[in-house]
């Protein structure tokens, strides 16, 4: 073997990589909001969350992404360590479709498939169909890596050194060593069962006694990522990744005597004579469906062991915390941005409360509530830098036409929420410094004040709603407005009103200022409030 077959066979790898993450890609961007749907079902009933779990992994193609999903989910809080067994598993399962797919050994026609996809990249202007393209034009490079792969490795057949290599992987513990660390660097196991099939495609190279345990040590090695993004998580996180190595670790261990003092093999021969490829594919299909049907029953034991090697409960969630967005998810573009959203929302609710509290300080002057408020202003600070931080991160990923519009509204709408958490802030300084020199404002004043706040209030959890729905009509609109309007008319008459009573000496001039600096704070959160619902009209 000389130097250019081996730079032919890095370069068929590596078209062969390219070609699976770009129709990944695709199929992702073509599924958009439907895979977050998919993945807002949150069940406890782990079969559907094993159906959850085959589905997600089928349409980006990767059991890895999947299980740094979840691993991310567990972290956020939004999946139980018990929820996310079932996902896993499903995962694990839907990996196996890539290699059916592999099997199939359309070579000879990837050239079309990537002249139809290119056809569709450059010359349709509609986004699906783009996204389309991708997948086919993905489907065509994978399928021409793997050509050029398996046939620069057809010299390897005539090296002694080689064939004794692959009489080696016949030992269970050396094949499935050889399985887990190659899988464990490209991190992929369905690259790297597309390499195994690649090599049973060279005649003679390959047989499934000496695939059959590197492909059971594949199945291991594809943990080593979930086990990576888990550090420095939840320790729920961390059982979860653990659950995932687990259930791989458990079924080869299941496995290896089923192959070793079973016809297995010739079982998986029958199935289809004289087609490695399709013979790995098939064994790795079974394997974990086998092993699902086995272990999903046992499902709850093995959370038990994953708290046994992870002992201990998490710490509560610290104020300042982001709880659905994680970098994690940056390698699913669409479901990073369905957690932007529920940041965002979740951001709004603590906001809206956090006026509503200022409110109360106005009104009853409560001094637990003030500090209450000046901590979630910083936790809305917080939480406001880390959603922008994201979503500009975010941005550089190609996103579908909704999700981009999406992204470019929150960019605005947590401007306006850290705007409103300023406000809260400001009113309650006032407070406090009403409470330092002993003052109050006069019964008339508080009711003007009132009538603004309850103004204020509707626009609050109208913005909220809005936000969260996307729903906004005429009708809305227009209610919208005249109140926002209505605030503007009530500060100006207020303003007007406070000037004539310190003009008959009713007030101070102390409480004047304090007093015409709250109106202006309550004028600006109703203008922020406007501002969320109307930017969320053309979502």
């Amino acid at each position: 073997m000389d130097i250019f077959t081996i730079i032919s066979m890095l370069g068929g790898l590596g078209l062969f990589l390219y070609g699976m993450k770009f129709m990944g890609d695709g199929l992702e961007l073509a599924a958009g909001s439907r895979l977050k749907n998919i993945l807002s079902l949150l069940t406890t009933n782990r079969l559907v969350g094993t159906l959850v779990g085959l589905v997600v992994t089928v349409i980006i193609q990767s059991s890895s992404a999947t299980s740094v999903m979840v691993v991310g989910f567990v972290n956020a809080g939004l999946l139980t360590l018990n929820q996310a067994v079932g996902i896993l598993m499903g995962a694990n399962i839907g990996t196996t479709i890539t290699g059916q797919l592999i099997a199939f050994k359309i070579g000879d026609y990837a050239p079309i498939f990537i002249f139809i996809g290119v056809i569709f990249l450059l010359f349709i202007n509609k986004q699906t169909y783009k996204h389309i393209g991708q997948i086919i034009c993905g489907f065509g490079l994978l399928f021409l890596g793997l050509e050029i792969m398996s046939g620069s490795m057809a010299p390897l057949a005539d090296i002694p050194q080689f064939q004794s290599m692959l009489t080696a992987f016949k030992n269970p513990f050396m094949g499935i060593l050889v399985g887990a660390v190659f899988t464990g660097i490209i991190q992929s196991s369905s690259a790297s069962i597309g390499v195994l099939q690649a090599l049973a495609l060279t005649p003679g190279l390959m047989t499934i006694e000496s695939a059959i345990y590197v492909l059971l040590g594949m199945n291991i090695g594809t943990c080593v990522t979930a086990l990576i993004s888990s550090i420095g998580t939840s320790k729920a996180a961390r059982r979860t990744a653990i659950v995932h190595l687990l259930f791989n670790i458990i079924g080869v261990i299941i496995f290896v005597p089923v192959v070793a003092f079973l016809p297995f093999n010739q079982w998986i021969e029958a199935l289809s004579p004289g087609d490695v490829a399709r013979q790995i594919a098939n064994a790795h299909t079974i394997f974990n469906i086998a092993t699902t049907i086995v272990l999903l029953p046992c499902a709850t034991l093995l959370t038990k062991l994953a708290c046994l090697i992870i002992p201990g409960e998490d710490k509560k969630y610290a104020p300042m915390k982001l709880q659905f967005i994680d970098e994690r998810f940056m390698r699913t573009p669409s479901v990073a941005v369905g957690q932007v959203k529920k940041e965002v929302e979740r951001l709004a609710i603590l906001a809206r409360t956090t006026m509503y509290d200022a409110f109360d300080c106005i009104m009853n002057h409560d001094k637990e509530k003030i500090e209450t408020v000046l901590i979630n202003e910083q936790t809305i600070d917080y939480i406001e830098n880390g959603i922008t931080t994201y979503m500009i991160k975010l941005n550089s990923f190609d996103l579908d036409e909704h999700d981009t519009q999406l992204l470019g509204k929150y960019f605005h709408v947590v401007n306006d929420l850290e705007r409103i958490g300023d406000h809260a802030e400001n009113i309650v300084e006032a407070i406090q410094k009403m409470e330092d020199q002993k003052l109050k404002f006069s019964q008339t004043a508080y009711n003007e004040l009132q009538e603004m706040i309850s103004r204020i209030e509707f626009l609050l959890d109208e913005s909220l709603h809005v936000l969260r729905t996307q729903e906004y009509d005429k009708e809305l609109d227009f209610q919208i407005r005249t109140i926002e309007q209505e605030i503007d008319d009530l500060t100006r008459a207020n303003r007007d009103n406070h000037v004539k009573r310190l003009a008959k000496g009713k007030c101070s001039s102390a409480q004047g200022i304090l007093f015409l600096d709250m109106l202006v704070n309550l004028e600006r959160v109703a203008d922020h409030a406007t501002n969320i619902a109307l930017n969320m009209e053309e979502v």
